[in-house]
């Protein structure tokens, strides 16, 4: 039996926070939510998500500066850093390096479930890379 991958979900946006998890939860990821960036780095320390999806815009603490604080707490074992931005269309952005703390980019018009088979993939190049 497989343990189901852990994401953490960080947005002040309810509508959109509740149809992400909904999207995560149909496809056996166990979610974990904060609705801005200080709770996500205490989400982020007390359950280990090996994927951290952040909005950019937020409350408190934006994406950025979570992303960068969840990057020197991870150490030598970072989680897939993933950002979320309504201020850009078009399609997902990997970057060769961070950028604003995160590898991936992803505009909120991308469809939930099209976001759960983005990070589906980056979990199995994840492991595949791990393997070698």
């Amino acid at each position: 039996m497989t343990t189901a991958h852990r994401v953490l979900l960080i947005d002040d946006d309810n509508f959109f926070l509740t149809v992400l998890t909904d999207a995560f939860c149909g496809s056996g990821f166990e979610v974990f939510t904060a609705r801005d960036g200080r709770d996500g780095v205490r989400s982020y320390l007390a359950n280990s998500p090996e994927v951290v999806i952040a909005d950019l815009i937020m409350p408190v603490m934006g994406g950025v500066s979570t992303c960068l604080e969840i990057t020197r707490l991870a150490g030598d074992h970072p989680p897939i850093l993933v950002l979320l931005t309504s201020m850009f269309q078009g399609k997902p952005h990997e970057h060769e390096t961070p950028d604003m703390g995160a590898r991936i980019h992803i505009p909120k018009s991308v469809k939930p479930l099209d976001i759960v088979i983005l990070v589906e993939q980056l979990l199995e190049r994840e492991r595949l890379r791990g393997a070698e």
